[in-house]
């Protein structure tokens, strides 16, 4: 693999025996920045032999749709992901409220999904939906 030249200011450091990938205070990523962070991941497993892998994401208020496939097949392969600090948006995601579990505070677990109650997790989602409603009713014009 080449070696990269610009890396976003991703810092690596250890917490509780997890390497924690922390990309910075950027509040959207980017295909670039999951480049980082799959690489930086790949790296991490096969040549210094991580078994778990946690991603900061405190100031993250968008990633793109394959950043949770790609920690799902890290989770197939059996290495256990954490995300750490999500805020309050990420949190409501379906995706994070049907595949993560807390571990402790702040610390989240991407889990396989048996026994997340998906009734819970859909009832959850539509009080969200009718709050956002509420907030930012649909503004219609008629012709």
């Amino acid at each position: 693999m080449a070696e990269r030249k610009y890396t976003h200011g991703l810092r690596l450091s250890v917490q509780d025996a997890v390497t924690v990938l922390e990309i910075g205070d950027m509040e959207i990523w980017d295909g670039a920045d999951l480049s980082l962070l799959r690489d930086t991941i790949v790296r991490l497993v096969y040549d210094e032999n991580a078994t778990s892998v946690g991603v900061d994401m405190s100031c993250v208020q968008h990633v793109p749709s394959g950043f949770f496939g790609m920690l799902f097949d890290w989770h197939e392969r059996g290495i256990s992901i954490r995300l750490m600090q999500p805020r309050e948006r990420v949190k409501q995601m379906l995706w994070f409220r049907k595949f993560f579990i807390e571990q402790k505070e702040t610390v989240f677990m991407l889990y396989d999904g048996e026994g997340i109650n998906e009734d819970v997790s859909e009832d959850l989602w539509m009080e969200t939906r009718l709050e956002d409603e509420v907030r930012f009713p649909l503004i219609t014009t008629s012709h």
